[in-house]
């Protein structure tokens, strides 16, 4: 599935994850944490976040397990979003110069076509600063905030759900 996002830039291909993507997809994870959410965490928080990702085997054990996509441009790697077979969305991460190109929408968007496919009803989140903004522009509520304990550190998250129309729900 190719979408061609904002005018004068390639499209983004979105395709299944192969077991080999798992070491490119922890580097996506780890800059898009440690310099994509640098407005809206500190070092401290940022640090405790990007150290909290499976080592491998479980990294791509996670990946496996779970429905797993992967956004490329230019035959790059840029993003990936997990969906649960339960409909909660894991993982959301696209490299910081991906972000506001287009890259998380063509993601969120094959998400949520999977998610119907699969008779799933409502998904579930839960969103950092960042991914809080680009939820609630596909059409996410949010829940309620989250405190993150990881290793004695705080971050702050938020509870955040959508409705699908799949099964017989307005969507909100």
């Amino acid at each position: 599935m190719q979408q061609r996002p904002e005018t004068g830039t390639a499209p983004i291909h979105v395709r299944p994850y192969r077991e080999e993507d798992a070491p490119v997809l922890a580097r996506i994870f780890d800059r898009a944490v440690r310099e994509g959410a640098a407005s809206a965490y500190d070092a401290t928080q940022r640090a405790a976040w990007a150290g909290a990702i499976d080592a491998p085997p479980e990294w791509c054990q996670r990946l496996s397990e779970e429905i797993t996509l992967v956004a490329e441009r230019d035959g790059q790697m840029a993003g990936f979003m997990t969906l649960g077979r339960d409909g909660f969305l894991d993982l959301a991460f696209v490299l910081p110069e991906a972000m506001g190109t287009g890259v998380a929408a063509a993601l969120h968007d094959r998400v949520l076509a999977e998610a119907e496919s699969r008779g799933l009803f409502r998904l579930t989140t839960e969103a950092s600063h960042i991914a809080r903004r680009f939820f609630i522009k596909q059409g996410w509520r949010e829940m309620g905030e989250i405190q993150v304990d990881l290793g004695g550190t705080t971050l702050t998250s938020f509870s955040m759900e959508k409705r699908l129309r799949g099964a017989g729900v307005r969507r909100s």
